[in-house]
């Protein structure tokens, strides 16, 4: 594994709905959430889009934005990732 590479991420899911994470490899993970294999929560989901990301230099920081993030409303989400509200969901990766 890298240094360096630890990511906290943001997916939309084809409901609309906001799913975050932690990982240290972003496509493969990305590439499992699409295949049913990634979380409980998007399967069912997806396809999913990867809206938001940040790297940190440990495992510990990137878990606590995840934790961070998920504690948010969903208007402070939509703040966080850029958006202006839900109806430009679709425009914005």
């Amino acid at each position: 594994m890298e240094k360096n590479k630890h990511i906290f991420y943001v997916l939309e899911c084809r409901d609309h709905s906001y799913y975050a994470g932690y990982t240290n490899d972003l496509e493969k993970r990305i590439k499992l959430h699409n295949e049913g294999k990634g979380a409980k929560y998007t399967r069912g989901r997806g396809p999913v889009k990867l809206v938001h990301f940040e790297t940190y230099p440990m495992k510990t920081e990137a878990m606590r934005a995840e934790y961070r993030f998920k504690q948010l409303s969903r208007k402070q989400k939509e703040k966080i990732i850029g958006k202006e509200n839900a109806d430009v969901a679709t425009e914005k990766l």
